[in-house]
């Protein structure tokens, strides 16, 4: 599969989870950590953060909303996406807290 793929002015990246080096931390960690990939990924692509106009979220424990909520807020700051959150029973990894898509338009 492809991280991002661009057609056009869209670009979509891929459910991002952080890596393995955040197994032992929080949904708010993890959270941070997949945006940095994210953000990446818009970057090679030829997007930005401020182009993204959806996201979705998935989470494992709807407890951890409001934590994954914070470290959307501090990423994308005034962009303000679209965005659908959803609660799953599992992850690829046991470990993985959060997984986020995102939908930009350059």
């Amino acid at each position: 599969y492809s991280r991002a793929v661009r057609v056009g002015d869209d670009i979509h990246v891929s459910g991002t989870c952080a890596p393995a080096t955040h197994e032992h931390s929080d949904a708010y960690e993890q959270a941070r950590a997949a945006m940095a990939i994210i953000e990446k990924a818009l970057a090679d692509a030829g997007g930005a953060l401020r182009h993204v106009v959806r996201t979705v979220v998935y989470l494992r424990e709807i407890a951890d909303a409001d934590l994954v909520a914070r470290a959307h807020r501090e990423v994308f700051g005034e962009v303000r996406p679209a965005s659908t959150l959803v609660q799953v029973t599992s992850m690829l990894r046991p470990w993985q807290k959060v997984e986020i898509e995102a939908y930009a338009k350059i």
